[in-house]
């Protein structure tokens, strides 16, 4: 079969004066063959259709059309594997491209966006940060950041903490209420363990009953979120990468207290000042609409303790939580009671109140109070006891008298 571009060449030779002959010289072909090129003109060449070959797939797409009809998701390895097993001696290809045209198209349906209303909801969540102090350079600590987003205004307060413990997610929500004005009738959480301790075999969620008597005392209610659905708390999860790109990179921190510091500056100046991307509106003045509808504060502190013995140590201080707190060296009791206050830790001897600490954040740390070391400052100002009989000192003259009057020589004034 003469192509279309030696057609094209044929009759361009001819314009140039070339006979049959020479043209058929000139491009190898057959002169019977540039005769009828010439006769018939410039035209695209015709092709018959080729025999069509037996596909090896036919045999077996009735099959692949049931399983796939009836399972939508099985994957063409499977079905390669079934088929094969069925004598189809043909290539993987052949059965993907037959799936890809058959396959039931599934119709996912659009995200709807789960607004709350005004004083329902808050999130709650941590997201772990690493973090190289200027005051300790070199030590790379791990921070985890405790964030609360109230659902309808977006309002977002948040503090970085050493560890997620239930003592700190304790203090963290008093904080993040206090700051708020007020608490939301629900609280979302994750799987976190401070908040879901397990789960029924009827799906009952059990929470941590600390977490519950706290957020009953605020007159809130915990809800967990459903396993593997991260979506459902966006309001939370969303924020921390907002967090890190705007805040959290590019800055230096001297210590813990700069940190958080330097976070709450930019949570009033720019995060919770900022129009919202998705409600359209000022995050600020948003919750102030939201705040009406908040559950008032109680007039009573939340005040829950948890009660524990633990022993005095030779260095006078006890063990809580994994840091020391010192106790009065006047102290007689090898064992004290101790109480988990919220914000600080209160230390008993024989139910007198002897010591009160600031609760300590992290692990490994001291807190001595100056108080209860007066007496070895007092013992350090005394003046040393005397070891025996104090001797004045005397003239020399004197011994010297005495020493004549011995040797019965008169003694002249």
């Amino acid at each position: 079969m003469v192509r279309l571009e030696e057609i094209v060449m044929i009759h361009d030779l001819r314009r140039q004066g070339l006979s049959v002959s020479a043209i058929a010289r000139k491009t190898g072909l057959d002169r019977k063959t540039v005769r009828k090129d010439l006769a018939e003109g410039i035209k695209p060449p015709t092709y018959k259709p080729r025999p069509q070959r037996p596909r090896q797939l036919a045999a077996f797409e009735p099959y692949l059309l049931e399983r796939i009809t009836l399972y939508p998701d099985l994957s063409g390895k499977r079905l390669l594997r079934e088929i094969k097993a069925m004598g189809y001696g043909g290539g993987y290809s052949a059965v993907t491209d037959y799936l890809r045209a058959n396959r039931p198209v599934r119709i996912k349906p659009f995200e709807r966006r789960f607004e709350t209303t005004a004083g329902r909801q808050a999130q709650v969540d941590f997201a772990q940060f690493r973090v190289e102090f200027t005051d300790e350079p070199g030590a790379v600590k791990v921070f985890w950041l405790f964030s609360m987003v109230l659902g309808h205004s977006r309002w977002l307060w948040g503090r970085f903490c050493p560890t997620q413990d239930l003592q700190t997610v304790m203090r963290c929500h008093i904080e993040a209420f206090d700051a708020m004005g007020g608490a939301p009738r629900e609280v979302l959480y994750d799987r976190m363990k401070t908040a879901v301790i397990d789960e029924d075999a009827e799906g009952v969620v059990i929470y941590n009953r600390s977490l519950v008597a706290l957020l009953d005392h605020y007159g809130a209610l915990p809800r967990a979120c459903r396993p593997y659905r991260a979506k459902t708390k966006g309001k939370v999860e969303r924020p921390f990468r907002y967090i890190r790109q705007d805040f959290f990179l590019g800055r230096t921190f001297r210590n813990a207290e700069d940190l958080n510091g330097q976070f709450r500056n930019w949570l009033d100046t720019v995060a919770n000042v900022r129009r919202h991307a998705t409600t359209g509106c000022i995050v600020a003045e948003h919750f102030a609409e939201e705040g009406a509808a908040l559950t008032a504060l109680p007039s009573a502190a939340y005040n829950a303790v948890l009660t524990v013995e633990r022993r005095v140590s030779h260095e006078g201080m006890v063990s809580v939580g994994g840091n020391l707190y010192s106790v009065p060296d006047a102290t007689r009791k090898r064992v004290v009671e101790v109480q988990n206050h919220p914000r600080e830790i209160r230390i008993f001897e024989d139910r007198k109140l002897i010591a009160v600490h600031p609760v300590l954040e992290g692990r490994n740390q001291r807190r001595v109070d100056p108080v209860h070391r007066k007496l070895a400052q007092i013992q350090q100002k005394a003046p040393a006891p005397a070891t025996g009989r104090e001797i004045g000192r005397r003239s020399l003259s004197i011994y010297e008298a005495v020493g004549r009057r011995l040797a019965g020589m008169e003694v002249r004034p």
